[in-house]
């Protein structure tokens, strides 16, 4: 079975990649009137990486296209390194899987949303972030605070929206590829269609592995994990002057084997997901001021997973339906109301920390009604000011107010202000899956959805120093009124407890600088520091753990040629962050050290074709012993899942983009 479907996979890709361009593409014109020839890109490529949106009421981040070039950029876990907002770590040091913080916080409070559709929920949350390849994004849009209430209301810290390649962005082929000395390589295919003038598609396949596994720091286990993942998207669109229908379907296959390389304890790893989606809107009147949509969703994901003794085995069935009315009263008032309901049913097997549960079923529903006002006053002040509420089945109704301002009294000045509360079920298993890399015992209920209840506030003040040059400042607080918390402190015991009351909260500070010194070359600095602390069951309010305190990242970019040669810098500065207590025989003032990364990566530019050259972490730091007790993997107090920093030493990579453009006489 997983043999046939890896080889549909392959052969889906190949046809894919050969068909748009066999059907469609002229190349005996090729370069005739290219949308990206070198003297028609200018423009696009001076657009900044990494910038400030001056539009959007929340204070709003945007990673372009452009910025995610600026790494090898395999997954959108890896397109994050060139910001402070988002931090990003692994969850264990067996299975490679990536966690983001944002607010000095997890990323499960963070919501992930597809072109505004909620994803990466439940089940898929922990190797969801590696589903996403970063060719096949457009830009990343990262919004800190209490966003749109239209998503329904389980954003706490804020959210992140990826906007994909379109099926009319008139490409019948990209193709990129790239592969790094540890083995690692990447092909990703993205072909878009015109099927008439009404219908359009778009095809992207990817295709990454890591071959060959490295033990650089001698402790018998994998730096990282062998790898094979298929992945298949395809998107379509359907409009008229009255309506509009876009559906699509994406698929996922993801094997992960890591562990002893030379020893019984191993970690084996297979996801597989398949997802699909509807959204139909009608304009209400014909100057499209009012309108009606349904955005429709399913998704299955079966997971089945052993991390040496441990086993975890599960199943997700996701439905999802938002029904959205719309209507543009004035150029100053805008009203959006609406219902979104969901469902999810999990079914797990779970064998770990001496907890068994064989077959165990969850149901969870949510319903959730909503209204939105938006207040314009030209250019110099909005108000979007909404409400409302998620109904959890035997939990109760919880009001979710929101509001943003956003005012700008002067041309340059731009100031900000945000506050809303935020609810979701936790999934103490699958939102901390790194406890299953330890033989420790897993003391609490592994299988009871707590719902998490939170408000976060804040506001951001943005300085427009010139065309391409700001200065940021902004501050974020999320205060829990009920968290589930992962007590980690005990060398051999793990305990989830819920705090019901009890103070847990996080305070966020930021610095962003951008400048354009001289034409062509873009220096950037970002500055963050974090306080973040929870009540912990001995009585102590404290830090929390494994949190680093500050962020520092800087930038520079620098074109040459017209655009032909592009150099680009990044470092980082990572601070300290407090260790769990059994951890202090490695620690002895019980805090990981201040480390720096260095990225660089060097482009150039032919017709149609780019060459590019990199590396990352560059200064080689990893962290010394990220598998504790890699000598006895079966005792109580084995843990590899207490992971702070990089796990490998400096990579180089290379790697090309080849794009052909549809030509309309």
């Amino acid at each position: 079975m997983e043999t046939s479907l890896h080889r549909y996979l392959i052969v889906v890709i190949l046809l894919a990649s050969a068909f748009p361009v066999l059907a469609q593409t002229d190349t005996s014109r090729l370069y005739g009137g290219r949308r990206d020839s070198l003297d028609a890109a200018v423009h696009t490529l001076h657009t900044q990486g990494n910038y400030l949106s001056r539009g959007k009421e929340l204070r709003t981040e945007i990673i372009s296209a452009s910025g995610l070039m600026k790494m090898a950029c395999c997954n959108l876990a890896e397109s994050f390194e060139n910001s402070a907002s988002v931090t990003v770590g692994y969850s264990d040091a067996t299975t490679g899987a990536r966690q983001i913080r944002l607010l000095g916080l997890s990323g499960i409070y963070t919501q992930m949303l597809d072109e505004n559709r909620a994803v990466m929920r439940g089940l898929a949350a922990p190797f969801g972030l590696s589903w996403v390849p970063g060719p096949w994004l457009e830009s990343i849009q990262i919004a800190k605070g209490s966003p749109s209430v239209v998503n329904g209301t389980e954003s706490i810290t804020g959210s992140i929206n990826m906007e994909h390649h379109k099926p009319t962005d008139g490409r019948p082929l990209f193709l990129n590829a790239s592969v790094m000395n540890d083995t690692k390589t990447d092909v990703n295919l993205v072909s878009s269609l015109s099927l008439g003038d009404r219908l359009h598609t778009v095809i992207m396949g990817h295709l990454d592995g890591n071959f060959k596994t490295f033990d650089m720091n001698g402790d018998g286990f994998a730096d990282d994990p062998r790898t094979l993942q298929f992945n298949l998207s395809n998107r379509w669109l359907w409009y008229s002057p009255e309506l509009q229908v876009r559906w699509g379907v994406h698929a996922v296959r993801d094997n992960r084997q890591g562990g002893q390389l030379a020893g019984p304890w191993t970690s084996d790893v297979t996801n597989s997901l398949i997802d699909g989606y509807l959204k139909i809107g009608r304009a209400l009147r014909e100057d499209n001021s009012a309108s009606l949509a349904l955005v429709a969703d399913y998704s299955f994901q079966r997971m089945d997973a052993c991390f040496g003794r441990n086993l975890y085995d599960a199943t997700q069935n996701s439905a999802f339906a938002n029904l959205i009315w719309r209507d543009r009263i004035s150029d100053a008032h805008d009203l959006t109301a609406g219902i979104n309901v969901s469902a999810d049913f999990l079914a797990e097997d779970i064998l770990a920390g001496g907890q068994t549960g064989n077959g165990v079923g969850t149901r969870l529903w949510q319903l959730s009604p909503y209204a939105e006002y938006t207040f314009r006053q030209e250019d110099s002040f909005s108000m979007i000011a909404a409400l409302s509420g998620t109904l959890l089945p035997g939990h109760g109704f919880f009001p979710a107010p929101r509001l943003t301002l956003k005012y700008q009294p002067a041309e340059l000045l731009v100031l900000r202000a945000n506050a809303g509360r935020g609810v979701r079920h936790a999934h103490p298993l699958v939102d901390n899956i790194g406890v299953l890399s330890t033989g420790k015992a897993l003391l609490g209920d592994l299988t009871t959805r707590e719902v998490e209840d939170a408000w976060t506030f804040g506001g951001n003040a943005t300085l427009h120093l010139g065309e391409r040059s700001t200065l940021s400042l902004d501050y974020f607080r999320t205060r829990f009124v009920r968290q589930l918390l992962v007590d980690r402190e005990d060398a051999s015991q793990i305990l989830f407890y819920t705090l019901d009351g009890h103070p847990s909260w996080s305070d966020n500070y930021q610095v962003d600088i951008s400048i354009e010194p001289v034409d062509k070359l873009m220096l950037s600095l970002t500055c963050r520091y974090t306080d973040a602390r929870a009540w912990q069951p001995s009585g102590q309010l404290r830090e929390l753990p494994m949190s680093s305190r500050f962020k520092a990242v800087f930038n520079a970019q620098y074109t040459l040629g017209a655009n032909r040669w592009i150099f680009d810098f990044t470092s980082s500065l990572n601070g300290s962050a407090r260790v769990y207590d059994f951890m202090k025989d490695l620690y002895p003032d019980g805090r990981t050290p201040v480390y720096p990364t260095l990225y660089a990566q060097v482009t150039r530019r032919f017709r149609g074709f780019d060459l590019y050259l990199g590396g990352e972490n560059l200064t080689g730091f990893r962290q010394k012993d990220p598998v504790i007790g890699a000598d006895n993997p079966f005792s109580p107090t084995f843990d590899a899942a207490s992971v702070w920093g990089p796990l490998m030493g400096a990579r180089i990579y290379a790697g090309f983009r080849l794009t052909i453009w549809q030509f309309n006489d």
